[in-house]
């Protein structure tokens, strides 16, 4: 086979798999679509119960009502096809793989997936209810908060994606420290940056409450030393036999 050849089956491959992505995507969100009210109330419980009796929450644009039932199913539809996602990316990179790098990369994609739900969830039950208690205790005497449901759809999606990727800091760790990009001692030296940055991050996807600021940086700071723990018992050791492609 040519390298012409060769190329050309790489983007015959990458097109077939990206397809599947979309087929699977727009399957989910067709199931999920007729539901998509009945998930927006769930994720608007949170701040409805911070809300004194009879808040209530508002659509301020005309096409609002339809719009952010459709974002909450392309939602849903992105966090429940993303194992399916990931295998499809997983099956095209594969073949150019080591034996010993898939032994290694199939735990740490089942792994990314289950902390991104983690750190959703950490989010939901945990954070969500700090940040809307505060934004309803600082509204001044007389003001009835009464947030328009696509931006508070905007916010909450915003939250969802920075703690689901912030939970993937201990898969970054171990992977820098497996392919040589970093060494344990690099990792710790570094330690004063990743804590000074996780604040930064905090502030930046948290309202300026310092203690929604410190519920993100501190677990991801935490999550930099658990990847760090585990990066010193996974780390490529130096007589491993490089297999060749399979």
């Amino acid at each position: 086979m040519t390298p012409t050849d060769n190329f050309i089956s790489h983007l015959i491959e990458l097109r077939n798999r990206l397809l599947r992505i979309v087929v699977g995507f727009i399957v989910v969100f067709v199931v999920f679509f007729p539901f998509a009210n009945k998930i927006y109330a769930l994720l608007a419980a949170p701040l409805l119960s911070k809300l004194p009796a009879g808040g209530q929450m508002i659509a301020t644009a005309v096409t609002t009502p339809f719009f952010v039932p459709m974002k909450v199913a392309m939602m849903a539809a992105f966090i429940v096809s993303l194992p399916h996602t990931m295998y499809q990316v997983w099956a095209f990179v594969a073949p150019g793989l080591y034996a010993h790098e898939k032994k290694f990369m199939i735990p740490m994609i089942v792994a990314s997936c289950i902390l991104f739900l983690i750190g959703m969830t950490f989010a939901y039950f945990l954070v969500f209810p700090v940040v809307f208690g505060f934004i309803v205790g600082v509204a001044p005497v007389g003001v009835a908060v009464m947030t328009d449901i696509g931006n508070y759809l905007d916010f909450v999606m915003t939250l969802f994606f920075a703690f689901g990727l912030a939970f993937q800091v201990p898969i970054a760790v171990v992977m820098m420290v497996r392919f040589g990009w970093m060494t344990i001692v690099q990792l710790k030296d570094a330690r004063g940056y990743v804590i000074v940055g996780a604040f930064v991050v905090g502030a930046i996807f948290t309202p300026p409450d310092i203690i929604s600021q410190f519920m993100l940086a501190v677990p991801m700071w935490l999550l930099y030393e658990l990847g760090i723990v585990i990066a010193t018992f996974t780390k490529k050791s130096p007589e491993q036999t490089i297999l060749p492609p399979t």
